[in-house]
């Protein structure tokens, strides 16, 4: 899952992304408010964590926008402003979470999983058709074989999205973007690259869940179908 922080104090902002990247999310960050609210626009992020008090434009602002829009991204508020009225203020502008300055870096990071525990199970795995993803060993099982395979960060991110998504199509380039991110220097072969490391280790594991490529569209998880 991906995850945007807006925030000025550079310190704070990778901080926030470090501990948060233990956790296997990817964390892009921005600087300022005209760059947060150009990227939480992109559809890319699962969560957004927002300060207020930003240059050139503000979180409250960057969150109006935001639901102004029909997005339902998650917001978490991150900010100095922690006066009743502050809270009140976030709340009613569309936030789903608010964390007042100073915090503890492990709640913050308890507050991100919370807020996107939608699909997975409470001990912390992801689960489609007879494959589970265990968020703290990193490993992908097969519940019929109990056969079970390590994953590299960029196979169980590329599987995480897949799974999160196995009801849509995903183009090549929502998953290029979701993955490696707008800005990033890899080539876009890694796109293939990967998805073969990932079928082939849903075939070790001798699961029924299989990546389908639709011609011209992209791609989509299926499950007791052949592979495409």
């Amino acid at each position: 899952m991906r995850i945007l922080v807006v925030e000025d104090e550079k310190a704070l902002a990778e901080l926030v992304a470090d501990r948060l990247k233990r956790d296997r999310y990817t964390v892009d960050i921005a600087g300022d408010g005209e760059e947060g609210l150009d990227n939480a626009l992109s559809g890319m992020y699962d969560l957004i964590i927002l300060d207020i008090m930003l240059p050139k434009r503000n979180g409250i602002d960057i969150l109006k926008e935001l639901r102004k829009k029909d997005s339902e991204v998650k917001v978490i508020m991150l900010t100095a402003k922690a006066e009743l009225e502050d809270r009140l203020l976030g709340f009613g502008s569309g936030a789903n979470d608010y964390v007042p300055k100073p915090f503890h870096i492990d709640e913050l990071a308890a507050r991100v999983n919370a807020q996107l525990n939608i699909g997975k199970a409470v001990d912390n795995r992801l689960v489609f058709g007879d494959i589970e993803l265990d968020y703290r060993s990193s490993k992908l099982r097969c519940t019929g074989s109990g056969e079970e395979v390590g994953m590299n960060n960029k196979e169980f991110q590329l599987l995480e999205y897949l799974m999160s998504n196995h009801d849509r199509i995903l183009s090549r380039e929502l998953i290029y973007d979701r993955i490696w991110g707008m800005d990033s220097e890899a080539v876009s072969n890694n796109l293939e690259a990967y998805m073969s490391f990932v079928r082939k280790k849903l075939k070790i594991t001798g699961s029924r869940v299989t990546i389908k490529t639709i011609r011209n569209m992209g791609y989509s998880l299926e499950y007791g179908a052949e592979e495409g």
